[in-house]
């Protein structure tokens, strides 16, 4: 693993989340709130938690430091809200990427939970991000769809795709 597959990875990554909050904003306010039988309760609640891992695993990697989830200490009351908020949280992280030597990625990240001290090395973590997103997009998509506003195709060889024929 170097630091271009990682970023490679990371603009799949944005690219998808872009793709679902394009497509969310096709939705009433209503439907991006009503609540629904996955984990996160609502599709505006999936979005903010994956944008939530995505700035709590940044701290951590960055900086070794878990701090407090957007989801119990901000408010989005819209999707403008959430969209803004993650495009910030995208450059961040592009920045924090933009740092990193491939040397870097084998780094140590040693953290305390309350169930005891975790580690994992740093390109663990980063591919961790990017794996974790996709599980509550996939979830973000079943949602949309059910909407009548299917996001399509949001899978890593599709960007691929995309990327080559210079549409991503």
């Amino acid at each position: 693993m170097n630091i271009s597959d990682i970023q490679l990875l990371f603009d799949y990554n944005y690219w998808a989340n872009h793709l679902m909050l394009t497509t969310a904003a096709q939705l009433s306010p209503e439907q991006l709130t009503r609540r629904t039988l996955f984990p996160w309760g609502s599709l505006g609640r999936t979005l903010i938690h994956t944008m939530d891992s995505e700035h709590t695993w940044r701290h951590l990697c960055q900086y070794v430091q878990l701090v407090p989830r957007l989801i119990e200490t901000e408010e989005f009351p819209t999707l403008d809200s959430i969209a803004s908020y993650w495009k910030n949280e995208e450059l961040e992280m592009r920045s924090y990427l933009n740092s990193l030597h491939n040397d870097d990625l084998d780094n140590i990240i040693r953290y305390e939970t309350p169930e005891g001290v975790r580690e994992r090395v740093l390109w663990h973590c980063l591919v961790h991000v990017v794996n974790h997103g996709t599980q509550h997009r996939s979830e973000c998509a079943q949602m949309l769809t059910e909407f009548g506003h299917s996001p399509g195709g949001i899978d890593f060889s599709k960007y691929l795709n995309l990327r080559a024929a210079g549409m991503a």
